[in-house]
């Protein structure tokens, strides 16, 4: 009994951890990088940003050097539908999101362009060396692109964790990233073991039970935003993270170790991640157009639509 019972206990401690200590290494990490002068906006895009998708980060690189690699994709793609279907589709229903213009001039065709560039890769289901160290160099002309971006509209930079005291800045810091490849070690082996006892391939763990646990944080956040009214930026976040999710998630695993996978990655898991952002930029686009750029907004229906889509989603895996 005890030994079905530690590879989900695993999991939970594992999630619990990642979400826990991933707060704790952005506010270690900001508190340094505030305490040697380094501006608001360079905080918010790198600690930050790299902050919210440590979790996927990690677990990437753990199962990759574990053998377990579809894992690290399917997390990626995983954490990409669970952001669009989930995380907006809830957030949509507790509040209508704001579209801004320059989101679908600017941020959603250069995560089309991201996701074209990875579909190519996936093509083969066969992820190389070369096509990883691609996706991941281009993580830092996006970080740029980012920056200007922000300054062109400094309502969207994030919000920063308190600072506190630079000894205590590394106290958390120090916390925090060791808590996150602990966490993160603990998520991988209890994901592999339940894997391996139900049948499944590591694939499908990555796509549902570690998709979605490591995407909590960005529901969490929110969901929390929007009860308090500020939910302005949840689009534009969703899109960030996605892209990240596909430069470095994806990106970092092939690095480690080249990855064979399962034709189905493409064809199901792939085509999935498209097919529903589509019908995101879709929705948006004729939102914008229907109201001449005002009040153009992502609606409840449209929220209640993405969640179905998600559901739909799992039909096909199981």
């Amino acid at each position: 009994m005890l030994d079905t019972l530690l590879p989900w206990i695993a999991i939970l401690a594992g999630f619990t951890g990642l979400v826990w200590s991933a707060d704790k290494f952005v506010e270690g990490s900001a508190t340094i990088a505030d305490k040697f002068g380094l501006s608001k906006l360079i905080i918010g895009l790198t600690v930050v940003a790299f902050g919210t998708s440590a979790p996927e980060v990690v677990v990437s690189i753990s199962s990759s050097l574990k053998g377990a690699g579809e894992l690290a994709i399917g997390n990626a793609l995983g954490s990409n539908l669970a952001n669009i279907g989930l995380v907006l589709g809830v957030t949509a229903l507790i509040a209508p999101l704001p579209i801004k213009s320059h989101i679908l001039k600017q941020e959603y065709l250069i995560m089309l362009a991201v996701m074209a560039l990875a579909g190519y890769f996936l093509w083969d289901s066969h992820l190389q060396f070369w096509e990883g160290i691609v996706l991941v160099s281009l993580l830092l002309p996006l970080l740029f692109w980012i920056a200007y971006s922000k300054k062109q509209h400094p309502e969207e930079i994030e919000e920063l964790p308190e600072s506190t005291s630079l000894k205590e800045g590394f106290l958390w810091f120090a916390i925090g990233l060791i808590l996150l490849i602990s966490s993160a070690e603990i998520l991988v082996w209890g994901a592999k073991i339940v894997a391996l006892n139900l049948g499944v391939s590591p694939l499908i763990i990555g796509l549902t039970i570690v998709a979605v646990g490591t995407s909590l944080p960005e529901l969490a956040a929110s969901v929390a935003s929007a009860l308090k009214g500020h939910h302005d930026i949840a689009i534009g976040n969703v899109i960030g993270s996605n892209i990240f999710n596909l430069l470095l998630v994806m990106g970092i695993a092939p690095t480690i170790q080249p990855i064979l996978m399962s034709s189905e990655v493409f064809s199901r898991d792939f085509l999935a991640m498209v097919g529903i952002t589509l019908f995101l930029g879709g929705t948006m686009l004729f939102s914008y157009l229907r109201n001449n750029n005002s009040h153009s907004q992502l609606g409840r229906l449209a929220g209640i639509v993405l969640l179905l889509l998600y559901g739909a989603y799992y039909t096909l895996l199981f």
